[in-house]
């Protein structure tokens, strides 16, 4: 059975990918991300800084993060399928281009981990049966993804994890939640405890993002 749930869930990650990835059809420039950058500085370029809607979570570190996945998710708060005022309120002023221009230069920014992070990891016992279908789009390691349009998970903020389980659990409200179905449903089947304890492994594993201090001075 596990094995017929992982392939279910591939095929619909496909269609799914198919949407947001083709509609990205811009292609983005890294050198122009760098110079229109200031607003993403402010949050994503302090090490430890900590928003305070819905709750106080470090945000999540982009840089060294997939670009498809970026623009993606720009797009999504742009479009209101993901529902957070300040992130919707910085997306809803860029164009298609500076979504691209943005996603290209965070994929690229930071320096790659001394190590490289293992091909594959072993699953927690009381959650291999969840995590497995996981990997289906996140990867064996979870920090390669088989789209680019999927987040690299590996060594992300604990508390942003948690918090992003919760906001695809989170539906119909009016500035809180996220609507992607596949993540819906996936989040819909974690009790509280086991979100928390998904976020606490995903975040111990060693991955390539980062968070890269940057100057608003330019």
């Amino acid at each position: 059975m596990a094995w017929r749930l992982r392939a279910a869930v591939l095929a619909t990650a496909l269609v799914w990918a198919a949407g947001p990835a083709a509609a990205q059809t811009v292609t983005g420039r890294a050198d122009n991300g760098a110079r229109i950058n200031a607003m993403c500085i402010g949050c994503h370029g302090i090490e430890g800084y900590r928003a305070s809607f819905p709750q106080v979570y470090q945000v999540p570190m982009i840089a060294g993060q997939n670009g498809k996945y970026l623009a993606a998710a720009l797009a999504a708060y742009r479009q209101g399928e993901r529902k957070h005022p300040t992130m919707r309120g910085v997306a809803g002023s860029l164009t298609d281009q500076d979504i691209a221009d943005l996603a290209a230069y965070y994929a690229t920014l930071g320096k790659p981990p001394a190590s490289p992070p293992p091909a594959q990891v072993a699953l927690p016992a009381d959650l291999k049966d969840k995590l497995a279908a996981c990997t289906a789009c996140h990867g064996a390691n979870f920090n390669n993804p088989l789209d680019a349009s999927y987040p690299r998970l590996a060594g992300q903020h604990r508390d942003y994890l948690y918090q992003a389980l919760k906001a695809y659990q989170t539906q119909g409200h009016a500035v809180v939640g996220r609507g992607n179905p596949i993540m819906v449903g996936m989040a819909a089947t974690l009790s509280d405890a086991q979100a928390q304890e998904v976020a606490a492994f995903l975040a111990s594993l060693p991955g390539d993002l980062r968070t890269a201090p940057q100057s608003m001075l330019r």
